[in-house]
């Protein structure tokens, strides 16, 4: 979460923080960016996306809303009537 995405971006490609999750996948590019009026609903946003897997943040940043939808219903896959769309 930042107000400057481009200074956000260089700090991360520049590893200024050696205890940040991009230190050791340098360098970074940006796939996704969304702005808020809010910050605590930027807050709230980016530690529900955290908790994502990396296939749902994929489809996030493809604007894949039918998959995210699918990811989030799906636990099982014996279960999944989307099954075929995961593979």
């Amino acid at each position: 979460m930042t107000n400057n995405i481009d200074r956000r971006l260089k700090e991360h490609n520049a590893g200024v923080n050696p205890f940040s999750f991009t230190y050791k996948r340098r360098p970074i590019a940006l796939l996704f960016q969304q702005e808020f009026n809010d910050i605590f609903q930027a807050y709230h946003f980016e530690a529900r996306i955290k908790k994502w897997s990396s296939k749902k943040k994929r489809a996030l940043a493809n604007d894949d809303f039918d998959l995210i939808k699918i990811l989030a219903e799906c636990r099982n896959q014996t279960h999944s009537k989307f099954f075929s769309k995961l593979n």
